[in-house]
């Protein structure tokens, strides 16, 4: 079966095209400024990338075009050989717990649920009406980014604030990054050749969050009720006190939009350094002596050590694998032995030839970084959200 993945942003769409039970990447491409100037999308095929510059005027001119590329590269002769779409979806609040086929009732959920994620899931929902119109034959999915943290406990996902909050209006923690721990899940299962597999899972890109998994279902993870609690990230502050909030609207006069954007796009990394979100500058900032990037790093380590620690616990300590994935869990090499080395008391412990040889710039892209002394055994394993979107797909029109 060939299957699209897509990613419909407001001003973007992100698509991936997969052969399955293959699991071959066949093209894939990223479409940027929708509805701006300026605007182009990037073609990858064969280990190749293209570069056009078009006018996307919006999400239907964007699919255009993709449906060309599907035909001109050779993927497709017809329409019919797409067998599904599969639709990232942020958030699908509590009414979801795993991928969906969409219909109109689904639409209409989630275009109520938009109030909960403002800016993704109305784009969502246009990426989705244009290929319904482009594709009308042809089955779409829904792959929630919430859906995997539905098995949480309410002891979990409450939080203790008047019950009205949650009962009136949504207030309780969701999760994000699903689809990716979620995956994460799946390949230690097969790894570990168990389905009842404890992990804790580190997603740490620009945004992060680490989730805690016991026999294979997420029990609790950093992010709540927006992607903006838990470790801190790039730009987001993580886990403060909300007194800060209003104690700030009445020092300086900043309205509560201005404070929230503060929190999301001008914090973590960026506000300790004063320059730098992308950890990969971080790096090059310590080595040139930069001290408010040290201190950036070890905040940033810190945290993520704190709820490493929080999760081991909550796992009894019977934990059969600590993973780290995404951009920097993937890459950054000194970056984990120093999350490594401050779990000592929990005796983790890593190989460090073995960590020096993986990371998404070099031959070697995963494997177990730990030591023989490591109680846990210790992984890098690149995450596929795409490729999570497909299987999902691919389950629900088989």
């Amino acid at each position: 079966m060939k299957i699209l993945t897509v990613n419909a942003g407001s001003s973007s769409l992100k698509f991936n095209c997969i052969e399955l039970p293959e699991e071959k990447e066949l093209i894939s491409g990223y479409f940027e400024k929708i509805g701006m100037n300026g605007s182009f999308y990037n073609i990858k095929i064969n280990g190749s990338k293209i570069k056009r510059e078009v006018e996307l005027a919006d999400h239907s001119v964007a699919i255009k075009y993709l449906i060309e590329e599907l035909f001109g590269n050779n993927i497709i002769k017809s329409l019919d050989e797409i067998d599904g779409v599969g639709h990232r979806l942020v958030h699908g609040g509590d009414k979801y717990n795993s991928s969906v086929i969409i219909t109109k009732d689904v639409i209409d959920t989630v275009t109520e649920l938009s109030s909960l994620a403002p800016l993704h899931n109305p784009a969502n929902i246009v990426g989705i009406k244009a290929f319904m119109e482009a594709m009308p034959n042809t089955p779409m999915i829904g792959v929630f980014d919430t859906a995997f943290h539905q098995t949480m406990d309410e002891k979990e996902y409450l939080y203790p604030v008047p019950s009205k909050w949650y009962k009136d209006y949504s207030v309780r923690k969701y999760g994000f990054h699903g689809t990716s721990h979620k995956y994460i899940t799946k390949v230690m299962q097969e790894k570990l050749g168990k389905e009842d597999v404890n992990l804790i899972s580190c997603h740490i890109g620009s945004g992060g969050s680490i989730c805690c998994i016991k026999d294979g279902k997420s029990i609790d993870t950093t992010m709540g009720f927006s992607p903006n609690s838990g470790i801190m990230m790039g730009t987001r502050c993580g886990d403060i006190d909300y007194s800060i909030i209003p104690y700030l609207m009445k020092k300086t006069g900043l309205g509560i939009e201005e404070i929230d954007t503060m929190l999301n796009k001008q914090s973590g990394l960026l506000a300790i350094s004063e320059r730098y979100s992308d950890h990969r500058d971080i790096e090059d900032g310590m080595a040139s002596g930069d001290k408010l990037c040290f201190l950036a790093n070890d905040m940033y380590i810190d945290r993520i050590v704190s709820y490493i620690a929080r999760y081991y616990v909550k796992l009894d300590g019977k934990v059969d694998a600590l993973v780290f994935t995404a951009g920097l869990g993937e890459n950054a090499r000194e970056f984990r032995e120093n999350i490594i080395n401050k779990l000592g008391s929990l005796n983790m412990f890593i190989d460090k030839e073995q960590n020096n040889k993986i990371a998404g710039y070099l031959d070697i892209h995963e494997g177990k970084i730990s030591s023989n002394e490591s109680k846990t055994d210790i992984y890098v394993i690149p995450t596929n959200e795409e490729l999570m979107i497909a299987l999902d797909t691919y389950e629900l029109i088989k």
